[in-house]
Formats: structure tokens, C-alpha cells, sequence
């Protein structure tokens, strides 16, 4: 029987370059689902169907017919069940698979112009507290190296949520907030200082640590003085310091929006 198996495998025609790319799409189905489950109800309910699985083929090997009849009969209203009682884990999976990288860079641009809005009206609040702020935005170099040094949260970008961020009382005002996409990466997370002792005098450990970390890669930098509540962009390392809320939208919308425009007609050009 083993000899008979691996003449038949041996037999089996060659793999083309479509076969693998079928396995892959397969393979990263399989771990995103599992990544979905993971921790969750549905964890139970994927080890039943997996009982079944092997209860409706074991049974048809076996020739167990009045097991495999009732598996047969069973599998239907089990679907119904399933989307019964997870239909919010459902809709969590769904959420997730649209906020897959083709689906992200399709809605790329509204989804920019919405955060820079939230940021532009939390700087702005927070400018007329005198609430002092750091908010970085990841672009093409990423931020992960700070981002697992501060307190990662993963959550939607928001206006009062940053405002709520760098509150006084807050535990997490202390560092910088990391913006990535359309999320909040993480929060208070310590950034370099710049060593460039040409600086000025004026300029607070806040406006160091933007500047620090915008020399070292190609991130975005917005911060709010605590002292005078005046607005900043850092970026390649310089400061443009005392911007307003209109001048602050319109500098990152050309930073981020039209950068990207720009970059993508380039390559279509190339």
C-alpha cells in the first residue's frame, strides 16, 4: 500500500509557478484566521467543526452510514449556529480583512485627509490649554523600535483621544505619541534628543526629541510647547515653529498627501 502511495505521488504532474502562488494565498488565509481566533469563543468552536471534519470522513472510510448520515444532516443547521452566536467576532474578522494593505491603499487619501484633520484639532486644542504634546507620524522608515518601547494601543486616531493622551493626570502624557496610518501606534514613547548644538536656547526637550528623531529617519514630527502653546512641524530635522491650525493642515497635507501622490506618479512613470 506505501509503494502503491508514492508511485501515485511520483506520478503526480510538476508544480507550476500557479500551484505555488494557490498554496500561498491558501497558507496566509489559514494563519490570518488562525491570528482572528486566536484567544477568542471561536477557538472552541473551530476545534467541534474540526471533530466533525473528521467524525463525516472517518465515518465514510469506516462505512459508518448512520453516523455519517446524522454528521451530514448536522453540518447545516451547525452553519446557521455559527452565525448565530459569532456574528461580532464575524464582524471583527470582516473589519480586519478590510484594513488589509491592498484595501488601505485604496482608501488611502481620505483616510489621510481624516487624520490629519484629528491631528490638526487635537494640536489646536491642546495649543490653547498650553498642554504640551509630541506627535510623531510614521511614514515610509518605520517607528517600530519606539513603538515597542512605549505602550502600545492600536487604536483609532482621534482628536480626543490625543487630547486625552497628553492630559496632565494622564499616565501616559509623559513621551511621544506614534501615529501609524490612520491609528495610534502607541503611546509614551521616549524619542532621541539631537545632539546639534547649534539650537536654540529656547527650544525644550520636546522640540529636541522631535528634531532628534526626525534626523534619523523620514517621520513627521508635531509638537505643542507647554511654555507658549505655539504649534511645530519638525521635519529632515528642522523646525517650523508658530504654525496655525489652517497653516499646520495645509503643511501636512502636502507632507503627507501630495508626497504620496507625487511618489506614485513617479513610479507609474518609471
Amino acid at each position: 500500500m506505501i509503494v502503491t502511495w508514492i508511485d501515485t505521488l511520483l506520478k503526480r504532474p510538476p508544480i507550476g509557478w500557479w500551484d505555488l502562488a494557490d498554496i500561498l494565498v491558501v497558507s496566509i488565509l489559514i494563519y490570518e484566521i488562525l491570528k482572528l481566533i486566536r484567544g477568542t469563543r471561536a477557538v472552541q468552536m473551530a476545534v467541534g467543526a474540526g471533530l466533525l471534519v473528521i467524525l463525516f470522513y472517518g465515518s465514510r472510510y469506516w462505512q459508518l452510514t448512520t453516523l455519517n448520515w446524522l454528521v451530514r444532516n448536522m453540518i447545516g443547521y451547525v452553519v446557521f449556529a455559527i452565525i448565530v452566536l459569532f456574528q461580532s467576532d464575524i464582524r471583527r474578522a470582516l473589519a480586519h480583512f478590510g484594513r488589509a494593505p491592498f484595501f488601505r491603499y485604496l482608501a488611502k487619501a481620505e483616510s489621510a485627509e481624516e487624520s490629519i484633520e484629528e491631528i490638526v484639532v487635537a494640536a489646536s486644542m491642546l495649543s490653547a490649554q498650553r498642554v504640551g504634546a509630541i506627535i510623531a507620524l510614521e511614514r515610509q522608515i518605520g517607528l517600530r523600535n519606539y513603538i515597542e518601547g512605549g505602550i502600545p494601543l492600536d487604536a483609532v486616531l482621534t482628536y480626543d483621544l490625543l487630547v486625552s493622551i497628553f492630559q496632565l493626570k494622564s499616565p501616559l502624557h509623559d513621551g511621544a505619541v506614534i501615529v501609524r496610518e490612520d491609528r495610534v501606534a502607541a503611546a509614551a514613547c521616549f524619542l532621541p534628543l539631537t545632539v546639534n548644538p547649534r539650537l536654540s536656547k529656547e527650544l525644550g526637550s520636546r522640540h529636541r526629541a522631535a528634531i532628534g528623531l526626525t534626523e534619523e529617519n523620514d517621520s513627521i514630527a508635531i509638537v505643542v510647547s507647554e511654555e507658549t502653546g505655539k504649534i511645530s512641524v519638525v521635519v529632515d530635522g528642522q523646525i517650523e515653529r508658530g504654525l496655525t491650525a489652517d497653516a499646520l493642515r495645509d503643511r501636512l497635507r502636502s507632507l503627507v498627501i501630495n508626497k504620496a501622490t507625487r511618489r506614485k506618479r513617479e513610479v507609474q512613470a518609471a
